[in-house]
Protein backbone atom coordinates (compact mmCIF):
# COMPACT_ATOMS: atom_id res chain seq x y z
CA UNK A 1 0.00 0.00 0.00
CA UNK A 2 2.43 2.52 1.09
CA UNK A 3 6.35 3.14 -0.25
CA UNK A 4 8.32 3.99 3.50
CA UNK A 5 11.53 5.66 2.78
CA UNK A 6 13.63 3.49 5.42
CA UNK A 7 17.54 3.75 6.19
CA UNK A 8 18.08 0.13 4.57
CA UNK A 9 16.91 0.66 1.58
CA UNK A 10 20.13 -0.34 -0.36
CA UNK A 11 19.71 -3.61 1.13
CA UNK A 12 17.44 -4.19 -2.48
CA UNK A 13 20.91 -3.65 -4.15
CA UNK A 14 22.85 -6.28 -1.77
CA UNK A 15 19.98 -8.95 -2.19
CA UNK A 16 19.55 -8.36 -5.42
CA UNK A 17 22.58 -8.44 -6.89
CA UNK A 18 23.52 -11.19 -4.51
CA UNK A 19 20.89 -13.38 -6.45
CA UNK A 20 21.68 -12.14 -9.93
CA UNK A 21 25.43 -12.34 -9.15
CA UNK A 22 24.51 -16.73 -7.74
CA UNK A 23 22.97 -17.28 -11.12
CA UNK A 24 25.85 -15.58 -13.42
CA UNK A 25 29.12 -17.53 -13.88
CA UNK A 26 32.42 -18.15 -12.47
CA UNK A 27 34.27 -15.06 -13.30
CA UNK A 28 31.34 -12.95 -12.24
CA UNK A 29 30.98 -14.60 -8.64
CA UNK A 30 34.44 -13.88 -8.25
CA UNK A 31 34.00 -10.36 -8.63
CA UNK A 32 31.95 -10.17 -5.01
CA UNK A 33 33.77 -13.24 -3.44
CA UNK A 34 34.21 -12.24 0.36
CA UNK A 35 33.65 -8.42 -0.88
CA UNK A 36 32.25 -6.19 2.11
CA UNK A 37 29.97 -3.57 0.68
CA UNK A 38 29.39 -0.32 2.38
CA UNK A 39 26.08 1.83 1.80
CA UNK A 40 26.62 5.83 2.05
CA UNK A 41 24.50 8.44 1.23
CA UNK A 42 25.80 8.41 -2.29
CA UNK A 43 24.87 5.09 -2.89
CA UNK A 44 26.61 1.62 -2.77
CA UNK A 45 30.44 1.75 -3.03
CA UNK A 46 30.73 -1.11 -5.66
CA UNK A 47 30.46 -0.63 -9.08
CA UNK A 48 29.18 -3.73 -10.01
CA UNK A 49 26.25 -3.37 -7.86
CA UNK A 50 25.06 -0.04 -10.20
CA UNK A 51 22.66 -1.64 -12.31
CA UNK A 52 20.20 -2.59 -8.87
CA UNK A 53 21.38 0.69 -6.53
CA UNK A 54 18.69 2.57 -5.17
CA UNK A 55 17.80 6.13 -5.84
CA UNK A 56 15.59 6.54 -3.02
CA UNK A 57 17.55 9.09 -0.78
CA UNK A 58 19.63 9.27 1.98
CA UNK A 59 20.92 6.05 3.59
CA UNK A 60 22.48 5.71 7.10
CA UNK A 61 25.84 3.87 7.11
CA UNK A 62 25.73 0.06 7.43
CA UNK A 63 27.91 -2.96 6.19
CA UNK A 64 26.01 -5.73 4.32
CA UNK A 65 28.34 -8.56 3.54
CA UNK A 66 27.98 -11.27 0.85
CA UNK A 67 29.35 -14.35 2.07
CA UNK A 68 30.46 -16.84 -0.78
CA UNK A 69 32.25 -20.49 -0.45
CA UNK A 70 35.25 -20.28 -2.91
CA UNK A 71 34.11 -21.34 -6.47
CA UNK A 72 33.31 -24.82 -6.87
CA UNK A 73 34.86 -26.86 -9.64
CA UNK A 74 32.52 -26.69 -13.00
CA UNK A 75 32.02 -30.08 -12.77
CA UNK A 76 30.82 -30.87 -9.83
CA UNK A 77 27.16 -31.10 -8.66
CA UNK A 78 26.00 -27.14 -8.12
CA UNK A 79 25.69 -25.90 -4.51
CA UNK A 80 22.20 -25.15 -3.50
CA UNK A 81 22.08 -21.25 -2.83
CA UNK A 82 20.13 -19.33 0.15
CA UNK A 83 18.83 -15.74 1.63
CA UNK A 84 19.71 -16.15 5.08
CA UNK A 85 18.70 -13.24 7.21
CA UNK A 86 20.62 -12.27 10.80
CA UNK A 87 20.25 -9.40 12.85
CA UNK A 88 18.26 -7.87 9.80
CA UNK A 89 21.05 -8.33 7.49
CA UNK A 90 20.66 -10.42 4.32
CA UNK A 91 23.54 -13.09 3.48
CA UNK A 92 23.49 -14.80 0.15
CA UNK A 93 25.01 -18.73 1.40
CA UNK A 94 25.19 -22.03 0.15
CA UNK A 95 23.01 -24.37 2.41
CA UNK A 96 25.28 -26.44 4.70
CA UNK A 97 22.87 -29.50 3.92
CA UNK A 98 20.13 -30.24 1.72
CA UNK A 99 17.21 -29.65 3.87
CA UNK A 100 15.67 -25.97 3.17
CA UNK A 101 15.88 -23.41 5.36
CA UNK A 102 12.62 -23.25 7.08
CA UNK A 103 11.12 -21.76 10.63
CA UNK A 104 7.71 -22.35 11.92
CA UNK A 105 5.42 -19.10 11.66
CA UNK A 106 2.52 -19.38 13.88
CA UNK A 107 -0.94 -20.68 12.16
CA UNK A 108 0.85 -19.74 8.63
CA UNK A 109 2.91 -23.16 8.45
CA UNK A 110 6.65 -22.66 7.51
CA UNK A 111 8.45 -20.30 5.59
CA UNK A 112 10.84 -21.08 3.23
CA UNK A 113 13.70 -19.28 2.40
CA UNK A 114 15.53 -21.40 -0.37
CA UNK A 115 16.37 -19.40 -3.22
CA UNK A 116 13.89 -20.25 -6.13
CA UNK A 117 14.32 -21.39 -9.64
CA UNK A 118 12.62 -20.00 -12.10
CA UNK A 119 10.76 -22.79 -12.66
CA UNK A 120 9.65 -22.19 -9.24
CA UNK A 121 9.18 -18.62 -9.13
CA UNK A 122 6.72 -19.53 -12.25
CA UNK A 123 4.82 -22.08 -9.52
CA UNK A 124 4.40 -18.89 -7.38
CA UNK A 125 3.40 -16.63 -9.96
CA UNK A 126 0.81 -19.19 -10.81
CA UNK A 127 -0.08 -20.40 -7.80
CA UNK A 128 -3.47 -18.10 -7.55
CA UNK A 129 -4.58 -17.50 -11.22
CA UNK A 130 -7.97 -16.81 -12.53
CA UNK A 131 -9.81 -17.37 -15.61
CA UNK A 132 -13.00 -17.03 -16.64
CA UNK A 133 -14.88 -16.88 -20.23
CA UNK A 134 -18.04 -15.16 -20.04
CA UNK A 135 -20.42 -16.42 -22.92
CA UNK A 136 -23.20 -14.54 -22.19
CA UNK A 137 -23.23 -11.95 -24.88
CA UNK A 138 -23.64 -8.81 -23.69
CA UNK A 139 -20.18 -6.96 -24.26
CA UNK A 140 -17.79 -9.34 -21.99
CA UNK A 141 -15.54 -12.01 -22.92
CA UNK A 142 -13.12 -12.96 -20.53
CA UNK A 143 -11.82 -11.47 -17.29
CA UNK A 144 -8.53 -12.57 -15.89
CA UNK A 145 -6.94 -12.26 -12.35
CA UNK A 146 -3.94 -12.52 -10.31
CA UNK A 147 -2.62 -12.46 -6.78
CA UNK A 148 1.14 -12.00 -5.19
CA UNK A 149 1.45 -11.40 -1.89
CA UNK A 150 3.74 -9.85 -0.11
CA UNK A 151 2.37 -9.54 3.25
CA UNK A 152 1.48 -12.73 5.43
CA UNK A 153 -1.44 -12.79 4.74
CA UNK A 154 -2.06 -10.86 2.00
CA UNK A 155 -3.55 -7.51 2.44
CA UNK A 156 -5.21 -7.13 -0.72
CA UNK A 157 -8.43 -8.66 -2.15
CA UNK A 158 -11.02 -8.64 -4.15
CA UNK A 159 -14.38 -9.61 -5.79
CA UNK A 160 -16.14 -9.90 -9.05
CA UNK A 161 -19.99 -10.19 -9.58
CA UNK A 162 -22.12 -10.46 -12.45
CA UNK A 163 -25.88 -9.74 -11.89
CA UNK A 164 -28.74 -10.82 -14.38
CA UNK A 165 -31.26 -7.51 -13.93
CA UNK A 166 -34.86 -8.38 -14.22
CA UNK A 167 -37.05 -5.95 -16.91
CA UNK A 168 -39.10 -5.00 -14.18
CA UNK A 169 -35.40 -3.06 -12.72
CA UNK A 170 -34.58 -1.24 -16.04
CA UNK A 171 -35.41 -2.25 -19.64
CA UNK A 172 -33.36 -4.72 -21.48
CA UNK A 173 -31.82 -3.83 -25.22
CA UNK A 174 -33.28 -4.45 -28.02
CA UNK A 175 -34.00 -7.87 -28.77
CA UNK A 176 -32.74 -9.19 -25.53
CA UNK A 177 -34.38 -10.79 -22.61
CA UNK A 178 -32.52 -8.97 -19.67
CA UNK A 179 -29.56 -7.03 -19.30
CA UNK A 180 -25.98 -7.30 -16.64
CA UNK A 181 -24.22 -5.70 -14.31
CA UNK A 182 -21.01 -6.61 -14.19
CA UNK A 183 -19.06 -5.70 -11.33
CA UNK A 184 -15.18 -6.37 -10.68
CA UNK A 185 -13.17 -4.91 -7.64
CA UNK A 186 -10.01 -4.82 -6.23
CA UNK A 187 -9.00 -3.88 -2.79
CA UNK A 188 -5.19 -2.71 -1.44
CA UNK A 189 -5.57 -3.30 1.96
CA UNK A 190 -3.10 -1.25 5.03
CA UNK A 191 -2.36 -1.60 8.61
CA UNK A 192 -4.21 -5.62 8.24
CA UNK A 193 -6.17 -7.30 5.89
CA UNK A 194 -9.44 -6.94 7.48
CA UNK A 195 -10.64 -3.52 5.99
CA UNK A 196 -10.33 -4.94 2.44
CA UNK A 197 -11.66 -8.34 3.53
CA UNK A 198 -14.82 -6.71 4.78
CA UNK A 199 -14.71 -5.31 1.54
CA UNK A 200 -14.66 -8.53 -0.43
CA UNK A 201 -17.77 -9.85 1.31
CA UNK A 202 -19.85 -7.06 0.69
CA UNK A 203 -19.12 -3.47 -0.92
CA UNK A 204 -20.32 -5.02 -4.41
CA UNK A 205 -24.03 -5.93 -2.33
CA UNK A 206 -23.98 -2.38 -1.07
CA UNK A 207 -23.80 -0.95 -4.39
CA UNK A 208 -25.98 -3.22 -6.10
CA UNK A 209 -28.74 -2.12 -3.66
CA UNK A 210 -28.34 1.51 -3.80
CA UNK A 211 -28.26 1.25 -7.83
CA UNK A 212 -31.18 -0.94 -7.43
CA UNK A 213 -33.03 1.82 -5.73
CA UNK A 214 -32.55 4.30 -8.01
CA UNK A 215 -32.83 2.05 -11.05
CA UNK A 216 -36.24 1.40 -9.83
CA UNK A 217 -36.98 4.81 -9.09
CA UNK A 218 -36.35 6.08 -12.27
CA UNK A 219 -39.10 3.73 -13.76
CA UNK A 220 -41.86 5.94 -11.87
CA UNK A 221 -40.91 9.05 -13.49
CA UNK A 222 -42.65 9.34 -16.83
CA UNK A 223 -39.71 11.42 -18.52
CA UNK A 224 -37.20 9.04 -17.23
CA UNK A 225 -36.51 5.65 -19.32
CA UNK A 226 -32.96 5.17 -16.94
CA UNK A 227 -31.62 6.91 -13.87
CA UNK A 228 -29.52 10.23 -15.28
CA UNK A 229 -25.76 10.00 -14.75
CA UNK A 230 -25.55 12.32 -11.78
CA UNK A 231 -28.20 9.62 -9.80
CA UNK A 232 -26.31 6.47 -10.82
CA UNK A 233 -23.25 8.46 -9.44
CA UNK A 234 -24.37 9.33 -6.67
CA UNK A 235 -26.42 5.93 -5.91
CA UNK A 236 -22.32 4.03 -5.73
CA UNK A 237 -21.34 6.87 -3.39
CA UNK A 238 -23.80 6.07 -1.42
CA UNK A 239 -22.94 2.64 -0.91
CA UNK A 240 -19.73 3.23 -0.26
CA UNK A 241 -20.54 5.53 2.22
CA UNK A 242 -23.12 3.79 3.60
CA UNK A 243 -20.18 0.57 4.08
CA UNK A 244 -17.41 2.83 5.79
CA UNK A 245 -19.88 3.84 8.04
CA UNK A 246 -20.85 0.69 9.45
CA UNK A 247 -17.46 -0.12 9.14
CA UNK A 248 -16.33 3.24 11.27
CA UNK A 249 -19.29 4.53 13.19
CA UNK A 250 -21.41 1.92 13.62
CA UNK A 251 -18.82 -0.47 15.41
CA UNK A 252 -17.95 1.88 18.19
CA UNK A 253 -21.72 1.76 18.86
CA UNK A 254 -22.22 -1.78 18.38
CA UNK A 255 -19.44 -2.93 21.52
CA UNK A 256 -20.63 0.60 23.60
CA UNK A 257 -24.37 -0.44 24.20
CA UNK A 258 -23.71 -4.51 23.15
CA UNK A 259 -19.98 -5.56 24.90
CA UNK A 260 -17.78 -4.96 27.59
CA UNK A 261 -15.23 -8.27 26.03
CA UNK A 262 -12.47 -7.00 24.42
CA UNK A 263 -12.55 -10.45 22.08
CA UNK A 264 -15.81 -9.20 20.58
CA UNK A 265 -14.84 -5.85 20.55
CA UNK A 266 -11.43 -6.73 18.49
CA UNK A 267 -13.36 -8.46 16.30
CA UNK A 268 -15.73 -5.40 15.79
CA UNK A 269 -13.13 -3.05 16.06
CA UNK A 270 -10.70 -4.64 13.34
CA UNK A 271 -11.72 -2.90 9.88
CA UNK A 272 -12.10 0.10 11.84
CA UNK A 273 -8.83 -0.04 12.70
CA UNK A 274 -7.06 -0.73 9.85
CA UNK A 275 -7.49 0.54 6.55
CA UNK A 276 -8.19 -0.20 2.42
CA UNK A 277 -8.44 1.34 -0.73
CA UNK A 278 -10.87 0.37 -3.02
CA UNK A 279 -11.24 0.57 -6.28
CA UNK A 280 -14.54 -0.77 -8.21
CA UNK A 281 -16.34 -1.39 -11.57
CA UNK A 282 -19.35 -1.45 -12.82
CA UNK A 283 -20.43 -2.16 -16.47
CA UNK A 284 -24.12 -2.03 -17.38
CA UNK A 285 -24.36 -4.33 -20.55
CA UNK A 286 -27.42 -2.40 -21.99
CA UNK A 287 -25.80 0.98 -21.47
CA UNK A 288 -22.27 -0.05 -22.81
CA UNK A 289 -20.98 2.27 -19.90
CA UNK A 290 -18.13 1.58 -17.41
CA UNK A 291 -18.17 3.15 -14.53
CA UNK A 292 -14.80 3.21 -11.97
CA UNK A 293 -14.96 4.28 -8.85
CA UNK A 294 -11.84 4.76 -6.76
CA UNK A 295 -11.33 5.23 -3.27
CA UNK A 296 -7.56 5.77 -2.93
CA UNK A 297 -4.68 5.10 -5.19
CA UNK A 298 -5.67 1.76 -7.33
CA UNK A 299 -5.86 2.73 -10.53
CA UNK A 300 -8.00 1.31 -13.85
CA UNK A 301 -6.79 1.74 -17.01
CA UNK A 302 -8.38 1.45 -20.37
CA UNK A 303 -6.61 -0.29 -23.45
CA UNK A 304 -8.11 0.99 -26.76
CA UNK A 305 -6.95 0.42 -30.70
CA UNK A 306 -5.99 3.16 -32.58
CA UNK A 307 -7.38 2.23 -36.14
CA UNK A 308 -5.02 4.64 -38.04
CA UNK A 309 -1.86 3.13 -36.33
CA UNK A 310 -3.02 -0.78 -35.30
CA UNK A 311 -1.51 0.29 -31.86
CA UNK A 312 -3.14 0.44 -28.53
CA UNK A 313 -3.81 3.63 -26.36
CA UNK A 314 -3.36 3.76 -22.66
CA UNK A 315 -6.29 6.25 -20.99
CA UNK A 316 -6.53 6.35 -17.40
CA UNK A 317 -9.57 6.00 -15.83
CA UNK A 318 -8.56 7.13 -12.31
CA UNK A 319 -6.70 8.98 -10.24
CA UNK A 320 -4.14 7.94 -7.62
CA UNK A 321 -5.71 9.95 -4.49
CA UNK A 322 -2.73 10.58 -1.85
CA UNK A 323 -1.54 13.64 0.09
CA UNK A 324 1.28 14.04 -2.68
CA UNK A 325 -1.73 14.41 -5.05
CA UNK A 326 -2.67 18.13 -6.06
CA UNK A 327 -6.43 17.86 -6.37
CA UNK A 328 -6.23 16.45 -3.22
CA UNK A 329 -3.86 19.04 -1.43
CA UNK A 330 -6.48 21.27 -2.45
CA UNK A 331 -9.31 19.61 -1.34
CA UNK A 332 -7.67 19.12 2.52
CA UNK A 333 -6.48 22.62 2.85
CA UNK A 334 -9.87 23.79 1.90
CA UNK A 335 -11.73 21.44 3.94
CA UNK A 336 -9.49 22.16 7.12
CA UNK A 337 -8.36 25.82 6.85
CA UNK A 338 -5.83 26.99 9.15
CA UNK A 339 -4.14 23.45 9.74
CA UNK A 340 -1.10 23.72 8.13
CA UNK A 341 0.08 20.14 8.71
CA UNK A 342 -3.31 18.36 7.10
CA UNK A 343 -0.74 16.91 4.68
CA UNK A 344 2.88 16.81 5.25
CA UNK A 345 5.33 15.43 3.27
CA UNK A 346 2.85 13.94 1.00
CA UNK A 347 0.65 12.06 3.85
CA UNK A 348 -2.13 13.03 5.51
CA UNK A 349 -0.87 14.41 9.10
CA UNK A 350 1.91 13.31 8.31
CA UNK A 351 1.20 9.59 8.48
CA UNK A 352 -1.44 8.04 6.14
CA UNK A 353 -0.48 7.78 2.60
CA UNK A 354 -4.19 7.46 0.92
CA UNK A 355 -6.25 10.82 1.61
CA UNK A 356 -9.48 8.95 0.24
CA UNK A 357 -9.82 5.14 2.23
CA UNK A 358 -12.25 2.91 4.01
CA UNK A 359 -11.66 2.38 7.82
CA UNK A 360 -8.49 3.82 9.12
CA UNK A 361 -10.56 5.64 12.37
CA UNK A 362 -7.43 7.01 13.51
CA UNK A 363 -8.41 9.37 11.27
CA UNK A 364 -12.19 9.57 11.34
CA UNK A 365 -12.68 9.00 15.26
CA UNK A 366 -13.08 12.41 16.86
CA UNK A 367 -10.24 12.39 19.87
CA UNK A 368 -12.78 12.11 22.50
CA UNK A 369 -14.08 8.67 20.75
CA UNK A 370 -9.97 7.86 20.12
CA UNK A 371 -9.25 8.10 23.83
CA UNK A 372 -12.08 6.04 25.19
CA UNK A 373 -11.40 3.21 22.35
CA UNK A 374 -7.83 3.27 23.91
CA UNK A 375 -9.38 3.40 27.18
CA UNK A 376 -11.78 0.71 27.47
CA UNK A 377 -10.82 -1.41 24.08
CA UNK A 378 -8.19 -1.34 21.50
CA UNK A 379 -6.15 1.80 19.95
CA UNK A 380 -3.24 4.55 20.20
CA UNK A 381 -3.46 8.00 21.39
CA UNK A 382 -4.22 10.53 18.34
CA UNK A 383 -2.22 12.19 16.79
CA UNK A 384 -1.24 15.55 18.15
CA UNK A 385 -1.73 16.88 15.04
CA UNK A 386 -5.80 15.91 14.77
CA UNK A 387 -8.04 18.85 15.28
CA UNK A 388 -11.38 18.47 13.22
CA UNK A 389 -11.65 15.01 11.55
CA UNK A 390 -12.69 13.49 9.83
CA UNK A 391 -9.58 13.56 7.26
CA UNK A 392 -10.41 11.06 5.19
CA UNK A 393 -12.91 10.15 3.49
CA UNK A 394 -14.61 6.67 1.69
CA UNK A 395 -16.37 8.73 -1.11
CA UNK A 396 -15.00 7.70 -4.50
CA UNK A 397 -14.33 9.98 -7.33
CA UNK A 398 -15.90 8.49 -10.29
CA UNK A 399 -15.47 8.00 -14.19
CA UNK A 400 -17.53 6.87 -16.85
CA UNK A 401 -16.19 5.51 -19.96
CA UNK A 402 -18.18 4.22 -23.38
CA UNK A 403 -16.54 0.95 -23.42
CA UNK A 404 -16.32 -0.24 -27.48
CA UNK A 405 -16.74 -4.33 -27.52
CA UNK A 406 -16.51 -4.57 -31.36
CA UNK A 407 -13.04 -3.06 -31.53
CA UNK A 408 -11.63 -5.51 -28.16
CA UNK A 409 -11.34 -2.61 -25.40
CA UNK A 410 -9.91 -3.86 -22.43
CA UNK A 411 -9.38 -2.71 -18.96
CA UNK A 412 -6.65 -2.59 -16.20
CA UNK A 413 -7.60 -2.92 -12.36
CA UNK A 414 -4.18 -3.07 -9.86
CA UNK A 415 -3.81 -2.34 -6.55
CA UNK A 416 -0.71 0.49 -6.45
CA UNK A 417 1.74 -2.33 -6.57
CA UNK A 418 1.79 -3.08 -10.03
CA UNK A 419 1.66 1.07 -10.57
CA UNK A 420 4.71 1.75 -8.52
CA UNK A 421 6.50 -0.78 -11.31
CA UNK A 422 5.10 0.27 -14.24
CA UNK A 423 3.76 3.09 -16.54
CA UNK A 424 0.32 3.39 -18.10
CA UNK A 425 1.75 2.74 -21.38
CA UNK A 426 3.79 -0.34 -20.82
CA UNK A 427 0.84 -1.81 -18.97
CA UNK A 428 -1.63 -1.16 -21.83
CA UNK A 429 1.30 -1.91 -24.09
CA UNK A 430 2.23 -5.68 -22.38
CA UNK A 431 -1.81 -6.71 -23.02
CA UNK A 432 -1.64 -6.06 -25.98
CA UNK A 433 1.75 -7.66 -26.55
CA UNK A 434 0.17 -10.61 -24.93
CA UNK A 435 -2.62 -10.13 -27.45
CA UNK A 436 -0.54 -10.62 -30.22
CA UNK A 437 1.05 -13.92 -28.81
CA UNK A 438 -2.34 -15.56 -28.51
CA UNK A 439 -3.31 -14.66 -31.87
CA UNK A 440 -0.24 -16.44 -33.41
CA UNK A 441 -1.12 -19.48 -31.14
CA UNK A 442 -3.31 -22.02 -32.85
CA UNK A 443 -6.73 -23.70 -32.01
CA UNK A 444 -7.62 -22.70 -28.27
CA UNK A 445 -11.43 -21.93 -27.82
CA UNK A 446 -9.99 -19.79 -24.79
CA UNK A 447 -7.71 -17.68 -27.09
CA UNK A 448 -9.41 -17.81 -30.68
CA UNK A 449 -11.29 -13.93 -29.82
CA UNK A 450 -8.24 -12.59 -29.52
CA UNK A 451 -7.04 -13.82 -33.07
CA UNK A 452 -9.18 -10.78 -35.39
CA UNK A 453 -7.06 -7.82 -33.44
CA UNK A 454 -3.50 -8.80 -34.52
CA UNK A 455 -1.82 -10.33 -37.56
CA UNK A 456 1.56 -10.11 -36.82
CA UNK A 457 4.07 -9.31 -33.73
CA UNK A 458 7.17 -6.82 -33.09
CA UNK A 459 9.90 -6.83 -30.57
CA UNK A 460 8.68 -3.25 -29.33
CA UNK A 461 5.19 -3.11 -27.08
CA UNK A 462 2.61 -2.32 -29.35
CA UNK A 463 1.00 0.89 -27.90
CA UNK A 464 1.38 4.28 -28.67
CA UNK A 465 3.73 6.63 -25.95
CA UNK A 466 2.69 9.63 -24.68
CA UNK A 467 3.66 12.90 -25.90
CA UNK A 468 4.57 14.29 -22.39
CA UNK A 469 6.73 12.26 -19.79
CA UNK A 470 4.59 9.80 -17.60
CA UNK A 471 4.95 12.60 -14.63
CA UNK A 472 3.26 15.06 -16.57
CA UNK A 473 0.95 12.95 -18.52
CA UNK A 474 -0.67 11.27 -15.37
CA UNK A 475 -3.12 14.09 -14.01
CA UNK A 476 -2.00 13.14 -10.68
CA UNK A 477 -0.92 9.70 -11.17
CA UNK A 478 2.42 8.79 -9.69
CA UNK A 479 5.13 7.32 -11.86
CA UNK A 480 6.49 3.90 -11.29
CA UNK A 481 9.26 4.80 -8.05
CA UNK A 482 10.39 0.90 -8.29
CA UNK A 483 11.48 1.79 -11.79
CA UNK A 484 14.12 4.24 -10.46
CA UNK A 485 14.94 2.34 -7.20
CA UNK A 486 16.04 -0.42 -9.50
CA UNK A 487 17.24 1.68 -12.04
CA UNK A 488 14.98 -0.12 -14.53
CA UNK A 489 16.20 0.55 -18.17
CA UNK A 490 13.02 1.61 -19.63
CA UNK A 491 13.59 -0.65 -22.80
CA UNK A 492 10.20 -3.14 -24.40
CA UNK A 493 13.41 -5.73 -25.14
CA UNK A 494 12.97 -6.19 -20.91
CA UNK A 495 9.59 -7.67 -21.05
CA UNK A 496 8.78 -11.37 -22.05
CA UNK A 497 5.47 -13.28 -22.77
CA UNK A 498 5.42 -16.81 -20.61
CA UNK A 499 1.76 -17.18 -19.73
CA UNK A 500 -1.65 -18.05 -20.32
CA UNK A 501 -2.99 -16.04 -17.83
CA UNK A 502 -2.43 -12.04 -18.88
CA UNK A 503 -2.38 -10.79 -14.93
CA UNK A 504 -0.20 -12.91 -14.57
CA UNK A 505 1.68 -12.09 -17.67
CA UNK A 506 2.01 -8.33 -15.99
CA UNK A 507 3.26 -9.22 -12.89
CA UNK A 508 5.78 -11.05 -13.90
CA UNK A 509 7.04 -8.59 -16.00
CA UNK A 510 6.87 -5.97 -13.35
CA UNK A 511 9.11 -8.33 -11.22
CA UNK A 512 11.57 -8.62 -13.79
CA UNK A 513 10.27 -9.93 -16.75
CA UNK A 514 13.16 -11.70 -18.94
CA UNK A 515 15.73 -10.55 -16.05
CA UNK A 516 14.97 -13.82 -14.03
CA UNK A 517 17.03 -13.61 -11.34
CA UNK A 518 15.70 -10.64 -10.60
CA UNK A 519 12.29 -12.17 -10.85
CA UNK A 520 13.53 -15.17 -8.26
CA UNK A 521 15.19 -12.73 -6.57
CA UNK A 522 11.99 -10.87 -5.45
CA UNK A 523 9.70 -13.75 -5.45
CA UNK A 524 12.39 -15.48 -3.09
CA UNK A 525 11.72 -12.55 -0.14
CA UNK A 526 8.87 -14.04 2.22
CA UNK A 527 7.14 -12.01 4.79
CA UNK A 528 7.75 -9.60 6.39
CA UNK A 529 10.93 -8.37 4.50
CA UNK A 530 9.30 -8.87 0.75
CA UNK A 531 7.20 -6.02 2.27
CA UNK A 532 10.52 -3.64 1.68
CA UNK A 533 11.08 -4.09 -2.18
CA UNK A 534 7.73 -5.38 -3.78
CA UNK A 535 4.11 -4.65 -2.69
CA UNK A 536 1.11 -7.07 -2.46
CA UNK A 537 0.16 -7.37 -6.14
CA UNK A 538 -3.87 -7.86 -7.64
CA UNK A 539 -4.59 -7.59 -11.12
CA UNK A 540 -7.40 -7.96 -13.03
CA UNK A 541 -8.07 -7.33 -16.92
CA UNK A 542 -11.14 -7.35 -18.30
CA UNK A 543 -11.81 -7.79 -22.29
CA UNK A 544 -14.50 -6.77 -24.22
CA UNK A 545 -15.96 -8.39 -27.48
CA UNK A 546 -19.03 -8.93 -29.49
CA UNK A 547 -18.64 -12.90 -28.76
CA UNK A 548 -21.73 -14.87 -29.10
CA UNK A 549 -24.01 -16.38 -26.01
CA UNK A 550 -22.66 -19.45 -25.39
CA UNK A 551 -23.20 -20.62 -21.70
CA UNK A 552 -22.59 -18.20 -18.47
CA UNK A 553 -19.12 -17.60 -16.37
CA UNK A 554 -17.19 -20.63 -17.75
CA UNK A 555 -13.49 -21.46 -15.86
CA UNK A 556 -10.90 -20.96 -18.31
CA UNK A 557 -8.64 -23.69 -16.94
CA UNK A 558 -5.83 -23.45 -19.24
CA UNK A 559 -4.52 -19.68 -17.25
CA UNK A 560 -6.27 -20.77 -13.81
CA UNK A 561 -4.18 -22.31 -10.60
CA UNK A 562 -5.68 -26.00 -10.57
CA UNK A 563 -8.51 -26.47 -8.50
CA UNK A 564 -10.66 -23.19 -8.69
CA UNK A 565 -14.06 -23.68 -9.07
CA UNK A 566 -16.99 -21.21 -11.37
CA UNK A 567 -17.50 -17.50 -10.47
CA UNK A 568 -21.45 -17.98 -8.67
CA UNK A 569 -23.55 -14.91 -9.75
CA UNK A 570 -24.65 -12.34 -7.10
Amino acid sequence: MYFRTFSVAALVSVLASGVYYYQRGPETRALVNGTSVVTSGSGLSAPQYSTLASASGSLSTQTQSIRNSPIADPGAEPKRKALLVQDDTFYVDELASDAPLTKQAEDEGQNRMEKITPEQASQKLRKNEESYLVGRGRGVVRYDMVQIPSNNPIEDDHAEKIVEVPQSVTPPPAGSASSDWMFWGVFDGHSGWTTSAKLRQVLISYVARELNITYKSALTDPSLTVPTPQSIDTAIKRGFLALDDEIVHASVNKITTNTKQKARAAEILAPALSGACALLSFYDSSSKLFRVACTGDSRAVLGRKNPATGKWTATPLSEDQTGGTPSEMTRLRAEHPGEDDVVLRGRILGGLEPSRAFGDAGYKWSREVQMRMKKFFFGKTPSPLLKTPPYVTAEPIITTTKVDPALGDFVVLATDGLWEMLTNEEVVGLVGQWLETQSSNSGSSATSWAKSFFSSQSKNLPVEKPVLASTESGGGQRAPLRQTQWDVKSTDERFVVEDKNVATHLVRNALGGRDRDMVCGLLTLVSPYARRYRDDLTVEVIFFGEGDKSGDVVLNAEASAPGLGVKAKL
